[in-house]
């Protein structure tokens, strides 16, 4: 579930075989409603348990939160400050597994935190431990930031995979980070990670519960662009029976299922709603960002994410992304009957940040190359301030005798999507009378089975497969891509006629060919956004738009009509949730 923009046209001629699945055999023992990383973390699992599990998405696959996150994988060391020690310790244990089971994706990010007193806060922290109020603003200082570095270490020492906190004084914290603001005392440095593509990540995940479910047979069936309308009794009587829509051809099916899990997010409340049993768990909060094409600011950050309070007592973040800075985060109640999107006052609001921790480096508008925004899955919080709802998640159940069990999950954050599907998949095992069968917590996701340990080791897979077509830039960009998964690109390429597209250098034609055979590309926007990071570095052109359009057309079976209206589709989602204003040229 996400934000969304209708294409406004059916797409003639495109093969839909993930939704042909579905509505060959209408059933399943499970049915997941919502394609982010929760939901197709518990489609793995259970497909890996050998049920007959169905996944669909209103939008595209990490279309919604998944997709606008911060791209950390962390333990969250701000949660001890709300008591979460159980949501701190499984976090940090699943940042370091991530790392392990996810290395083509999941790196570590070195940390920096700025700190401008010494034993400010101490008074008012109890206060915020206790209450879960802000209170009147007092900033955190060293001995509280020394302190729940400690604690954090103490969280990693089993199992861990970074090395523990370090502290230094102002003299040596400007050596390192010479464009800090020099009114500094102290800069902590910790090591947390950060996931380069959630998307890509998030596809591996759907791919190897498809992968699963072909290999025992049991069916493990998913698709984008259907989404759930109602919940009912269906044409032949069958009761718990959903209607699913196909968001690209408008036509509309029934369903059943044995149990029924709710993993939309912020939209749980919506989609219960549609089932017929409206509820109120979710309060999501809307998180924005910015992405900076800011060299002098890249040079600054040294390679670390700048990690700080702000004057407000909002924990936000600077941190480079390639050739890239990405800046955020607010947290802000959200208006779910309104699109997500960065605001102006949001962008001021980050502009500020930045000249809180680096005062002599200007920062414009126009450096910005690409804003997202998000709402996160948060419960109904009243009174508790945003910044104080819990991150840990619960399941809501509901329905039985005769009716379809509702699983509704309410919360998760990125890091703890693989424990947090095994969980939901345990419950979900223990409604259907079944046992587990394997654990995930040791198995590697898609590409990082294989994927080289060491620089020299990346290095030596490059050599090993470029081939006189193939340099070494584009293998390397081919093996970041898609981790090791990237043979089986490769195999394709290969096994025809291919070319490099023009307007840029990071895609070919065969390539596109293999994401539409492959990797259920439903729009246009869905490459540039989710199967690359092509807008989110801010390098969609024209030119791109419509050359891509037009190799997407063949495998898809677009018309003139149809390729016309992905163009305008692509930017108008571009302009409206990413402040990127593309001009196409003339088809």
């Amino acid at each position: 579930m996400g934000n969304k923009v209708s294409s406004g046209h059916p797409a003639p001629g495109q093969q839909r075989t993930s939704v042909q699945q579905l509505r060959d055999r209408p059933h399943a023992q499970v049915l997941i409603i919502g394609g982010g990383i929760n939901g197709v973390g518990t489609f793995r699992d259970l497909a890996l348990q050998g049920v007959d599990v169905a996944l669909v998405e209103r939008g595209d696959f990490c279309q919604g939160a998944s997709g606008a996150s911060s791209h950390m994988i962390h333990g969250g060391i701000r949660y001890l400050e709300n008591g979460e020690f159980r949501l701190v310790q499984e976090s940090v244990v699943e940042r370091n597994r991530l790392l392990r089971i996810a290395p083509h994706y999941v790196k570590p990010l070195q940390t920096t935190i700025p700190i401008f007193s010494t034993f400010s806060g101490i008074l008012a922290a109890p206060l915020r431990f206790l209450t879960h109020k802000q209170g009147k603003h007092t900033e955190r200082g060293a001995f509280l930031i020394k302190a729940g570095l400690t604690m954090y270490d103490f969280f990693s020492r089993d199992g861990g995979t970074v090395p523990r906190h370090q502290f230094r004084g102002r003299k040596n914290a400007l050596a390192e980070l010479p464009r800090l603001h020099p009114g500094i005392k102290y800069a902590a440095t910790y090591f947390d990670a950060s996931v380069h593509n959630p998307e890509r990540l998030t596809l591996d995940v759907l791919q190897d519960g498809e992968k699963a479910g072909e290999a025992g047979g049991n069916g493990a069936r998913a698709s984008n662009y259907l989404s759930l309308v109602s919940m009912g009794t269906a044409a032949d009587g069958k009761s718990g029976s959903v209607q699913l829509r196909d968001e690209l051809t408008g036509e509309v099916f029934d369903f059943t299922a044995d149990v029924v899990v709710n993993t939309t997010g912020a939209w749980v409340d919506l989609t219960n709603e549609a089932m017929g049993a409206a509820s109120k768990f979710m309060g999501g909060t809307k998180g924005s960002h910015i992405v900076l094409d800011h060299p002098e600011l890249l040079e600054a950050c040294q390679g670390r994410e700048i990690f700080f309070e702000h004057t407000d007592g909002r924990i936000v973040l600077i941190y480079p992304m390639g050739d890239r800075v990405l800046v955020g985060t607010t947290d802000i109640d959200a208006d779910m009957a309104e699109d997500a999107v960065c605001t102006d006052a949001e962008i001021d609001y980050f502009f500020d940040l930045i000249g809180h921790v680096f005062p002599d480096l200007p920062v414009s508008r126009e450096q910005i190359v690409y804003t997202f925004s998000g709402v996160r899955p948060l419960p109904r919080h009243d009174e508790t301030q945003p910044g104080f709802v819990s991150r840990d998640y619960r399941i809501e159940r509901r329905g039985g005798n005769g009716s379809p069990v509702v699983l509704s999950l309410v919360g998760g954050k990125w890091t703890t999507f693989r424990a947090l599907s095994e969980h939901l998949s345990n419950d979900v095992l223990a409604e259907l009378g079944r046992s587990r069968k394997v654990s995930t917590a040791k198995m590697a996701i898609g590409g990082g089975a294989g994927f080289p340990e060491s620089e020299e080791g990346v290095q030596r897979w490059i050599k090993a497969h470029m081939t006189s077509g193939r340099d070494a830039d584009r293998t390397a960009g081919l093996l970041t891509r898609y981790g090791t998964r990237a043979e089986a690109v490769m195999e394709f390429l290969d096994a025809g006629e291919d070319r490099m597209l023009r307007s840029t250098r990071e895609l070919s034609v065969r390539e596109l060919e293999f994401m539409a055979r492959n990797e259920q590309i439903g729009h246009l926007i869905d490459v540039l956004i989710r199967r690359t990071s092509l807008a989110f570095r801010g390098l969609v052109t024209g030119e791109l738009l419509n050359e891509v359009a037009d190799v997407l057309s063949g495998p898809l079976g677009w018309d003139a009509a149809t390729r016309s209206a992905e163009i305008t589709h692509a930017q108008e989602v571009l302009e409206r949730f990413h402040g990127v204003q593309v001009h196409s040229l003339v088809a």
